[in-house]
């Protein structure tokens, strides 16, 4: 018979289930989060270099373009007065405007396309010179009269025009100082509700100094696209601050990167559908086209504000 041992004599290795369960590529991932928050603790601060640099200048690129051009946008005809023409058929935009820059005044045009065979339409067109001498001028140029089967007109006057750009200006304004007033009411301290405001109106800002330099003339569909910028803006800057501030569930980290985990993908989003919507719309609608575009760029620069400078503020404000 075979004798068993005493249970004193017996050894038992126990390896805890955590290190089984762990591979050695979870292992690396952990490592590797690790550095990359730590050289975020370190250099957070100085990451907002970048936006004061943006903000910097797009201050001074603003003020030298009101100097030289006493306004702080380029206007299209809906906002300086003058005559909206449109010309179904396949016309040659390029030809057109060169033949005729010098008989209507700042002459500027663009291609109507179908949407499916990308045939080319109609072209629109606009000027600051009257109805009369615009179409006069275009039968001239066509060779045959212009009437409502193949053209229409439409005129703003410049007094109009001008008043509707200042009500806007004054709505977009007030838009601004309601929603600071709401974000100061949500979270009640200072440095968090101003970072929110600051990195809504470096949106709005930066947007507009893109806008200049790539010579886009504004529309009321690009002043209003400025108003939607506004909602767009603070929408990931509140979702960022309740984050931080009002959770106590983790480490501050870890909320900074709940909220951008949410947030991105947010903006992401928006970002791609209106990508996507630009180029099909670009075709066929000045507006909807110029209302894309502004958001594009505002959202782009949110990206920055909200995830740079945003939350660098908060951190520096939540570890204190």
């Amino acid at each position: 018979m075979v004798e068993s041992l005493p249970s004193k004599q017996m050894t038992r290795v126990q390896i805890p289930v955590r290190a089984l369960d762990e591979n050695p590529i979870k292992i690396k991932n952990k490592m590797d989060t690790q550095k990359i928050e730590n050289w975020y603790n370190k250099n957070y601060k100085k990451l907002l270099v970048l936006p004061l640099l943006m903000m910097i200048f797009s201050f001074g690129y603003l003020v030298y373009f009101y100097q030289t051009n006493n306004d702080f946008i380029y206007k299209d005809i809906s906002l300086t007065g003058g005559t909206f023409a449109t010309l179904t058929g396949n016309i040659d935009a390029e030809k057109l405007v060169n033949e005729l820059s010098d008989k209507l005044e700042d002459i500027n045009t663009r291609e109507i396309y179908d949407l499916l065979t990308h045939e080319r339409k109609a072209l629109l067109i606009e000027t600051k010179s009257n109805i009369e001498t615009t179409k006069q001028v275009l039968e001239e140029y066509m060779g045959y009269e212009l009437n409502s089967d193949n053209s229409s007109f439409e005129f703003t006057g410049s007094t109009l025009s001008t008043n509707f750009y200042k009500q806007l200006l004054i709505a977009i304004l007030i838009a601004f100082i309601f929603m600071a007033l709401v974000v100061f009411i949500i979270f009640r301290t200072f440095v968090p509700s101003s970072a929110v405001i600051i990195s809504a109106f470096a949106d709005i800002l930066m947007t507009l100094v893109l806008a200049d330099i790539l010579q886009i003339k504004m529309s009321t569909a690009g002043i209003v696209a400025f108003l939607m910028l506004i909602g767009y803006s603070v929408d990931t800057d509140i979702l960022l601050t309740t984050r931080v501030l009002k959770r106590k569930d983790g480490t501050i980290n870890q909320r900074i990167f709940g909220a951008f985990k949410t947030g991105i993908t947010m903006t992401m989003t928006s970002i791609l559908t209106m990508a996507l919507a630009l180029i099909i719309v670009m075709s066929f609608s000045i507006v909807l086209t110029q209302i894309f575009t502004v958001l594009l760029i505002g959202l782009g620069f949110d990206l920055i504000n909200t995830w740079i400078t945003n939350v660098s503020i908060l951190k520096w404000y939540a570890e204190k």
